[in-house]
């Protein structure tokens, strides 16, 4: 089994975006983690302590329900960036860097990298050259656990963007029988989509990208996935 990261820049933009698959990938038994880049704060109805306790909840929602192999969540260095100030640098980087080699991460997923909010385009740069500094050798990396460097084989694109695009994905992910634990864990974010009801729709709507997405690949739901490598597969038995 992998041991696969998920960033997000801010609690609840995995959920939105892949919350289906990270569920799908613990069942699995893959060890899945969620990086929050920072704590989310400030917004209209949220506190860092109200924040962490919903992203907390999320990722028990996102976890097989007997408990086993639950989804891990770790804000980066404990205090996570400065929401809406988030900037490429190589501080940052090398933050990143380390929770990827503390998890031995085999796999990486950041948002897509064309998007309105400035934090989405810093954070996904961010990932990007971090996943090269975790291989450099004679290099500690703060946080790092003592493990040694690793380079992900594999870091793919989940959609949680600002803007109103869909751009074609290069690949989607059914994600049927685990549509209820993706709503539970953005639910899980009261102060976000419950008491700010001017976000209310937004479940709505990414219940019905995910039904849409189903349709393309003739499944129930689904969540897609954008690479700018070619994937490889080992044979036609994962087609659905």
């Amino acid at each position: 089994m992998a041991s696969i990261l998920v960033v997000g820049p801010h609690p609840d933009d995995q959920e939105l975006g892949m919350g289906g698959t990270v569920a799908k990938l613990a069942a699995q038994g893959h060890r899945v983690t969620l990086l929050d880049m920072t704590n989310g704060e400030p917004t209209p109805h949220g506190s860092v302590e109200i924040r962490a306790k919903e992203a907390e909840a999320a990722a028990r929602l996102l976890s097989p329900r007997d408990g086993s192999n639950p989804v891990r969540r770790i804000l980066l260095g404990g205090t996570g960036l400065p929401n809406r100030q988030v900037q490429h640098t190589l501080e940052a980087r090398h933050m990143v860097a380390g929770v990827i080699r503390a998890v031995q991460a085999q796999i990486v997923f950041v948002p897509y990298p064309e998007d309105a909010h400035p934090d989405h385009r810093a954070v996904t740069r961010i990932v990007e050259d971090a996943r090269f500094d975790a291989k450099l050798t004679k290099v500690i990396m703060p946080g790092d656990e003592g493990q040694p460097p690793i380079y992900p084989k594999w870091l793919f694109y989940y959609f949680a963007t600002h803007l109103r695009i869909i751009r074609e994905p290069s690949f989607l992910i059914d994600t049927t029988g685990f549509e209820e634990q993706k709503k539970a864990a953005i639910l899980a974010y009261r102060s976000q989509f419950v008491v700010n009801r001017a976000n209310m729709s937004v479940v709505d709507w990414v219940a019905s990208l995910g039904v849409y997405m189903g349709s393309r690949i003739g499944t129930a739901s689904a969540e897609a996935f954008w690479s700018p490598e070619p994937v490889g597969l080992s044979g036609l038995e994962g087609l659905v």
